[in-house]
């Protein structure tokens, strides 16, 4: 079946924007090239999901955003997400189409660390944007990834120098409470060689008048030695249906650690992949994610294995309660020449309701014999016995089933290295599950 993709702006109205932006002209051909694209190609195709079926065409219109001077100023709907003064050091805020408050420390700023919007690194930087964006998340894959291209907005852009360590993570925050603005926030990382550097946004809604697609990348590269850690936490409302590219491109010794909490209310997608196109590269996964309502869920999770001896864990726990349905995915790619490579991964689903539905699928695709891969995948619904044997020690059954969820999310969790990010997956999980 063929969806023909119906275009949410037209080329004019494309150049307008980006000149309203003051845009390099560089950046503007890329739009309007991804546009032409997006007319051509197909909406992606997800194993067992009709993203067809979805809104994706709730595009809206790009909206100016109204800068802010003070954190005070901000919505309620984020303010506490901003109340540690340690992770408001370096900031930035996106609101609808733009953002609206940018603050990099001092101290880091000095040691040459860039972490500015996207639109502001492309006027500024431009050499160093036009090198990388799009080359992992590309505008060609489908019309998801060039509508992308041609609309994104805001964004964030984080270079981190040559043997620079930031020891403090920086902290961006995408908001939409504007069902009529366009919502594509783009991210670029940059860590040269022997760099380290942890990053962490949260995706949330406020109260929206209508439903709104965020279509949304990330791209980040890794050179030679250089570590990332990169948290994402989605939690939007019921009306956003999120649309997400995830990707890592890792040189020799480089190491990307993927920290994700699928916490939305809307239907979701998402694809995180880890390219380990070094010698002893490595991609360390985790993914927790909870159901509720009728949401429709694809989540996947890839590591491409180039380098030799390089290393690949990804690990998905889920919950999936009510008439929730999830596709799971676990990809494990060794191309030939990449011999002593090691992938592992581990899905898992936990049912809570007879008319909820899990699907875990791990690959393994090897094109090389001298390497090391496994898998394990389980689906299965809340052990009765194990409820039972709660509640005969004189706990509810709500106060139960919330003590074994807790018990089958633990093993992830427990492995975040970030306690704020811990304490703030723990709430949005009671949130979800009701308690």
């Amino acid at each position: 079946m063929t969806t023909q993709t119906i275009l949410p702006v037209d080329a004019e109205s494309l150049k307008v924007i980006s000149k309203r932006n003051n845009e390099p002209d560089w950046l503007a051909e890329l739009r309007l090239k991804a546009l032409e694209l997006a007319a051509q190609l197909e909406l992606p195709k997800l194993e067992k999901t009709r993203i067809d079926r979805w809104n994706t065409q709730g595009y809206g219109t790009y909206q100016e955003a109204t800068a802010i001077q003070s954190l005070d100023e901000v919505p309620t709907s984020i303010q506490d997400l901003i109340k540690d003064q340690e992770a408001s050091a370096s900031l930035i805020v996106q609101r609808n189409s733009g953002v609206v408050y940018t603050k990099l420390s001092p101290e880091l700023s000095s040691q040459g660390v860039i972490f500015t919007d996207l639109h502001t690194a492309a006027r500024e930087h431009g050499d160093l944007v036009k090198t990388y964006l799009h080359n992992a998340v590309k505008s060609d894959e489908n019309s998801v990834t060039a509508l992308h291209a041609a609309l994104w907005n805001g964004g964030v852009f984080l270079y981190v120098p040559k043997n620079v360590e930031v020891t403090t993570p920086l902290q961006a925050i995408f908001l939409t409470d504007e069902a009529q603005a366009t919502f594509a926030p783009h991210i670029l990382i940059v860590a040269e060689a022997n760099s380290s550097v942890t990053y962490v946004d949260n995706y949330v809604s406020g109260e929206l008048d209508g439903d709104i697609l965020h279509n949304g990348a990330a791209e980040v590269f890794i050179k030679s030695g250089a570590k990332v850690r990169y948290a994402s936490v989605h939690q939007m409302g019921e009306n956003v249906t999120d649309l997400s590219y995830r990707r890592a491109v890792v040189e020799n010794d480089g190491a990307i650690e993927w920290i994700v909490g699928e916490m939305n209310s809307g239907d979701t997608m998402s694809n995180t992949n880890s390219i380990l196109k070094g010698n002893g590269s490595t991609t360390d996964a985790k993914v927790i994610a909870v159901g509720s309502g009728a949401q429709k869920l694809n989540y996947t999770t890839q590591a491409q294995h180039f380098g030799k001896s390089s290393l690949s864990q990804m690990i998905t726990r889920a919950v999936m309660r009510e008439k929730a349905t999830a596709i799971i995915n676990g990809i494990t790619k060794i191309e030939k020449g990449a011999s002593k490579s090691d992938g592992q991964q581990t899905e898992k689903v936990l049912m809570l309701s007879p008319k909820a539905r899990g699907d875990a699928n791990p690959i393994l695709l090897i094109d090389e014999d001298d390497v090391t891969a496994g898998h394990a995948a389980s689906v299965g619904q809340v052990n009765p016995e194990q409820i039972y044997y709660l509640m005969s020690r004189g706990i509810s059954r709500s106060e139960a089933e919330a003590l074994v969820i807790y018990g089958f999310l633990a093993p992830v969790v427990s492995q975040i290295p970030l306690e704020g990010l811990q304490i703030q997956l723990q709430s949005l999980v009671e949130r979800k599950l009701g308690q």
